[in-house]
């Protein structure tokens, strides 16, 4: 029986590089194919630096939004030995 795809909220507001990319991974290793990470960063490179890694790992973004004072990113794990 399959596990329910799960989403997980990773609030990296007020840390800075590398910082959200850090909080992503912790996230990651613990995730499972299909499963949505989304990082909340005030840290302008977090765009940068999250989108990098996931076309570095395979992994796919999802979305990048910027929201009141932080931006919402999400990437959905596709790639599990990265």
């Amino acid at each position: 029986m399959s596990q329910a795809v799960q989403k997980k909220v990773v609030d990296s507001r007020g840390s800075f590089c590398p910082g959200p990319l850090t909080d992503l991974f912790k996230a990651y290793r613990s995730a499972r194919p299909g499963d949505l990470i989304e990082v909340w960063a005030t840290d302008p490179a977090a765009k940068s630096d999250i989108t990098a890694w996931a076309s570095k790992t395979g992994n796919q973004l999802v979305s990048v939004e910027d929201d009141e004072g932080y931006t919402r990113i999400t990437v959905k794990v596709t790639n599990k030995k990265a």
